[in-house]
This record gives C-alpha cells, sequence and structure tokens, in this order.
C-alpha cells in the first residue's frame, strides 16, 4: 500500500518539463509570427483606403465638366473640358521610417489636394502624393493621372508602394486601374 502511494506522489521528471517549456516556446514563437502579420496586414489597410479615396476624387474631378466663366455673345456657345486635379506634393515630404506622422491642415491645402477632398486628421504611415494633368485639360488620348503611398513599417529602408493610375482614352473615355498595385506591401 505505501509503494502504491509514493508513485502517485512522484513529480513530473526533469525531461519532461523541459518537454513542455520548448513546446511552449514554439508555441509562442508562432503566435508572435501570426499577430506581426496581423499588425503589418492592418496598418497597409490605411494605404488601400486613402488610395481609394484619392481615386474616388480625381474621377469626380475628372467627370465634373468645367467651362469658362466669361461672358457670352448672344447666339454664342462655349465648350465644356474635363480636367484632372493639378499636381498634390508629398506628404509627408519624405517616406516615414517605422514611425507614424501626425499631419496638419495645412499640409492638405495644397490646390491638388483640395481639388481632390483629400485629407488625413489622424496619424499616418504612409506618405501620399498624386501627379495629374496639371488642370489642363484632359479630353485628348494619353493624360491620366498616377496617386501613390509609400511606407517603411519597420524602419529597415525598404519601403512599400501602393499606386493607382488612370488614363484617359482616344475616344475621351477615363480608364481606371480595377486594383490597387502593390509592391512589398507589408514591409
Amino acid at each position: 500500500m505505501q509503494k502504491l502511494t509514493k508513485k502517485r506522489l512522484r513529480g513530473f521528471t526533469l525531461i519532461e518539463l523541459m518537454i513542455v517549456v520548448v513546446i511552449i516556446g514554439i508555441l509562442a514563437s508562432l503566435a508572435i509570427y501570426g499577430v506581426q502579420k496581423y499588425v503589418a496586414s492592418s496598418k497597409t489597410g490605411e494605404a488601400r483606403n486613402s488610395l481609394g479615396a484619392i481615386r474616388k476624387g480625381a474621377v469626380s474631378s475628372f467627370e465634373g465638366e468645367t467651362m469658362e466663366g466669361t461672358l457670352l455673345s448672344v447666339s454664342g456657345s462655349v465648350g465644356s473640358s474635363r480636367k484632372f486635379c493639378p499636381n498634390a506634393p508629398a506628404v509627408p515630404a519624405a517616406v516615414l521610417a517605422g514611425q507614424k506622422y501626425q499631419s496638419s491642415d495645412a499640409d492638405w491645402s495644397g490646390a491638388g489636394w483640395s481639388c481632390l477632398k483629400f485629407s488625413m486628421k489622424g496619424p499616418q504611415y504612409y506618405q501620399y502624393s498624386y501627379t495629374g494633368t496639371d488642370g489642363t485639360s484632359a479630353n485628348g488620348s494619353g493624360a491620366g493621372f498616377w496617386a501613390q503611398a509609400v511606407g517603411d513599417l519597420d524602419g529597415d529602408t525598404t519601403t512599400s508602394l501602393f499606386s493607382i493610375e488612370a488614363k484617359v482614352e482616344a475616344d475621351g473615355t477615363l480608364r481606371v486601374s480595377p486594383a490597387i498595385n502593390e509592391t512589398l506591401p507589408e514591409e
């Protein structure tokens, strides 16, 4: 009877405890890797959403026709034109290296950003820029716009690039890329 009680009171051996510690370590490293990928993926959502808003503003600007504001003579006519927003400078001026940037209203006050009706109120991970046709007539083929978001989420100087573009065809229709181009999105 006493022999049976001693076996029940016996604890785990050192080998068994070490196996448990190793298994917990492996599971923890896998969890950390998965969480880091998830966090990086959620940060890239900022770039995707912002470029979508910039695209919407650029297309709306182009589709809205403009006319000269001069007085017409009797029986006179004036043609309408479709224009892209003028270029918008990069905000912030330099690519962020593993940091967030809190922009001010002044950063987004330029003619390009105002025309696009785009600004960011909260901190941002990416540098945004827009290149259009500087407000010139865009009825001919070849005109278009290009918008990008550049970031360095982990601060290793390797940047990620998200971009979207559009082009006016020879018949005057606007063709916009259906998806955002992504290069090294989680960098």
